[in-house]
């Protein structure tokens, strides 16, 4: 009895100055482009196995952290070769793909769609526990709560997102959101996203206007068909507050508060 009492001491000793067990690395695979800036930001360099071949591009928020790291086309193929545990996608993959990899026991994490930072908030938290970076995650959101707070200063303004293709944003989208957010009141003429009509913007126009996937647009050769319209085009030069990097959208992820903190200094310009 001595004898098992003297090995159970060693054994707790021995497991007191180990200290706490340590998770083994995850390899993580991103399967698209907004997936890439959730996998960046939360894992570290060594657990990312793959990222999309979009990585490395313009709008991409955190392009320059994927330098070095390896680009894999979200195929079967790749991505078994890369024996990802975990695999992040938004809208990369299709079902049968993504039942694929949970057959051979990775898991899956989806990034949903998001109309409000309740629903970014989420999303953080759900892919920073899947990696086993809940720290991260905090940081992440503890960062954008602070740049959602500084919609609060100043005189609110009505705005108008405005694409390329002459498309708006109204409530039950992350756009809102984040023009609310930033102390506008939005005059999208409905909920969701539709076309503006000329005539409303003509007549009604509003304080400012907010400009997105501009940058795009102009790269692509795309123009607005309402832009012929002199009256229009002059209102929309003279009254655009902002136009939004095309890297700040299209993913529903914390780095909308960056829209939120370029709009609201805007606002507080004269």
């Amino acid at each position: 009895m001595a004898g098992v009492r003297a090995l159970a001491a060693l054994v707790l000793a021995a497991a007191f100055l180990a200290g706490p067990a340590v998770a083994a690395p995850l390899r993580v695979f991103s399967l698209d482009q907004c997936a890439d800036q959730f996998v960046l930001a939360l894992s570290p360099s060594d657990d990312i196995v793959g990222l999309s071949p979009r990585v490395g591009d313009g709008d991409s928020y955190l392009r320059d952290l994927s330098a070095g790291l390896p680009r894999r086309r979200a195929s079967p193929e790749a991505i078994l070769a890369a024996r990802p545990d975990v695999v992040v996608r938004y809208w990369g993959g299709d079902p049968d793909l993504v039942r694929a990899i949970e057959r051979h026991g990775a898991k899956v994490v989806q990034i949903d769609e998001a109309s409000d930072f309740t629903g970014v908030r989420a999303n953080v938290e759900k892919v920073a526990a899947a990696l086993q970076q809940v720290p991260r995650g905090e940081a992440l959101i503890q960062r954008m709560d602070a740049q959602l707070r500084l919609g609060a200063i100043g005189a609110r303004k009505s705005a108008l997102y405005m694409t390329p293709s002459g498309v708006t944003a109204g409530p039950g989208t992350l756009i809102d959101a984040i023009l609310t957010a930033a102390g506008y009141r939005n005059m999208a003429p409905g909920p969701g996203f539709r076309t503006i009509p000329i005539e409303q913007l003509v007549l009604n126009p509003p304080d400012a206007f907010v400009l997105g996937f501009f940058d795009s647009a102009y790269l692509a050769g795309q123009h607005w068909s309402a832009g012929g319209n002199r009256i229009l085009r002059n209102l929309v030069r003279s009254r655009t507050v902002a136009s939004l990097n095309d890297s700040l959208l299209g993913c529903p992820a914390w780095y909308a508060g960056d829209a939120v903190q370029a709009l609201a200094a805007a606002r507080s310009r004269p």
